[in-house]
Order: structure tokens, then C-alpha cells, then sequence
């Protein structure tokens, strides 16, 4: 079963890293991905640019309305994401709680919906 894992930390947090910081938390990820790798469930994942990047877009009686920005105030953005595949939910769990953010921020699982 394929599950997400939605990546939620306060951007502040990072930009307030130094070099050093950065760097060591960078090599955490990679670290995290090689391991994801090595046990052959990982199906892809990436970083997302900072949420003052996002549009939102809307659909109101036909027409489109983007804004500049994420859709909503929060304490917490959504930085990244993997897509793992994991026999069930508690696997998916175990994964979530190694990612190096999980210390900091929040770590959404979700399995993806089967059609058909």
C-alpha cells in the first residue's frame, strides 16, 4: 500500500539555522532518503520552494480566483513530502517518526486511494 508523508514545520525555524545547521540537517534528509532506499520503499518525494511561493487557486461560479500564498495561516507549512509503499499504516508510522522533521514539526500520513 502506498502511503504519503506530508512534511508540516515552521519555516521560521530553518531560516533562523546557521550554515552548519543547515547543512547537518540536509545530510539528515539524505541520510533518512538512503534508508528509505535501502529497504526499497520509497516511490519519490521532494523539498517544496517556501509557501510565500504557493498560489491558490479557487473556482466560484465558473471563474478562477488565484491569491498569492497558501491557503491558509499556520503555525506549521507543508515543506515536502515522500510517497513510500509500506504493508499497512503502522509501517508507514515508524517511517513518519524517522523523518528528520518529526522532532520539530508534524508528519501526515495518508494512504492513497486504490481505483478499481
Amino acid at each position: 500500500m502506498e502511503y504519503m508523508i506530508l512534511i508540516y514545520a515552521d519555516e521560521k525555524l530553518y531560516s533562523g539555522m546557521n550554515e552548519q545547521q543547515l547543512g547537518e540537517l540536509m545530510q539528515s534528509y539524505n541520510d533518512y532518503t538512503q534508508e528509505l532506499i535501502a529497504a526499497g520503499v520509497l516511490r519519490g518525494g521532494s523539498e517544496l520552494a517556501p509557501v510565500h511561493t504557493a498560489t491558490t487557486v479557487r473556482v466560484r461560479d465558473g471563474k478562477i480566483a488565484c491569491t498569492d500564498g497558501p491557503f491558509a495561516e499556520t503555525k506549521e507549512q507543508l515543506g515536502g513530502y515522500y510517497l513510500i509503499d509500506c504493508a499497512n499504516l503502522d509501517e508507514a508510522i515508524q517511517w513518519a517518526a524517522k523523518c528528520p522533521s518529526a522532532g520539530v514539526g508534524s508528519m501526515e500520513v495518508r494512504p492513497q486511494i486504490k481505483n478499481g
